[in-house]
């Protein structure tokens, strides 16, 4: 929940390659203040049943920029091991042979603000924006 000094940032996940919410995508926040300042992680967790991940932590006061990382690699790893017949084959997609193993989000903030960001996922391209 965002204050008068603080932001607050929430996101969730759909495969549009399944027209579904990504279950169990871990998610990891970090923060800094001012563009020159370290990275601070503050926490992590993964995506629910319907995608969202609606227990991140609160940012800090002073907080500028924010970055979710999404550790996509496992999630599309099990979905090949699913086998899945509709989703479009993952080749020529590296040695691990997923293409986006993770996806790295980094954009800034002001207090009192609450920022809704959204992933839209498939095996070879993702795409985000600023939700309500």
């Amino acid at each position: 929940m965002s204050t008068e000094t603080t932001a607050s940032v929430s996101t969730h996940i759909l495969d549009t390659s399944v027209g579904r919410p990504a279950e169990g995508v871990a998610i990891s926040l970090s923060s800094r203040s001012g563009a020159g300042a370290r990275w601070v992680a503050l926490g992590a967790s993964k995506t629910d049943a319907d995608g969202r991940c609606k227990d991140l932590p609160a940012l800090p006061e002073g907080t500028t920029h924010v970055r979710l990382d999404f550790e996509t690699e496992a999630y599309f790893e099990n979905k090949q091991a699913d086998a899945q017949q509709d989703a479009p084959a993952n080749r020529d997609s590296g040695a691990a042979g997923v293409f986006f193993p993770e996806v790295a989000i980094t954009f800034a903030v002001v207090p009192g603000e609450h920022y809704h960001v959204p992933l839209l996922l498939n095996p070879f391209g993702y795409s985000v924006y600023r939700g309500s």
